[in-house]
């Protein structure tokens, strides 16, 4: 991990502080019994692992969007594509009480929706779809959707029963480990069920349901269980 012939032994100075901040880098400090080198290292790793983890995720998120938009093209018939007709059931007015309030929980579609197409520059379908954040697409399948837009929908994305809350829960996981790798968070302890071998497991097997050839693909190029192996040792 560090290249030879440098002088390791400066590594752990101030400086680590001054760049990622004592509380976390303290982090990393206690997960390594107080030795900082072995920290520094650590924090390489995960990195390391972050950086595996992402690319799972995004290749997860490209196949997700791409499902999502051939059943909604299956099924939608208005005057223009399904995210930029405001009658199509992500951009509609769809009111429901939360939490005590009457909401439109279509808002963040629509707010999505106009942000994706400003970073597009452009109305055509496939530069807004590859601009949508992988929050929208997992905001399509909660359960205020249920009865507009996963029934009719994007449930045809999936094999025949699949359940959606099991979809909407294994969504929100992958985006919520993907978020934290990308912020540089650690992901390799702690957290519960964000275990970095536990969302893998979860994008493989939600990648089997979307398309099992592409699954293998991922399964058989990913990194993440090489490189958690290698976790540095005192």
């Amino acid at each position: 991990m560090f290249k030879e012939g440098v002088l390791v032994s400066a590594y752990p100075g101030p400086w680590v502080e001054a760049w990622l901040s004592q509380p976390r880098f303290a982090r990393y400090i206690r997960d390594c019994g107080g030795d900082r080198m072995l920290a520094l290292r650590t924090y390489e790793w995960n990195i390391q692992l972050a950086y595996a983890l992402m690319r799972d995720a995004a290749h997860f998120e490209v196949a997700l969007r791409n499902a999502y938009d051939r059943a909604f093209t299956a099924y939608w018939n208005g005057s223009s594509h399904w995210l930029l007709d405001a009658a199509s059931p992500v951009q509609r007015s769809l009111w429901r009480h939360v939490r005590g309030r009457r909401l439109d929980v279509n808002v963040p579609n629509r707010k999505a929706i106009a942000i994706a197409v400003r970073k597009a520059g452009s109305l055509l379908p496939d530069a807004v779809v590859s601009q949508l954040t992988l929050g929208f697409w997992e905001h399509l399948s909660d359960a205020v959707h249920e009865q507009t837009i996963w029934i009719p929908c994007i449930y045809y994305a999936w094999p025949k029963g699949t359940s959606r809350a099991q979809i909407d829960q294994g969504i929100h996981l992958i985006s919520t480990a993907r978020n934290r790798a990308a912020h540089n968070e650690p992901i390799y302890t702690g957290f519960g069920s964000y275990a970095v071998l536990n969302i893998q497991a979860t994008i493989n097997q939600m990648l089997v349901m979307l398309d099992p050839d592409l699954a293998a693909y991922v399964q058989q190029t990913s990194t993440v269980t090489d490189i958690w192996l290698s976790r540095p040792k005192s």
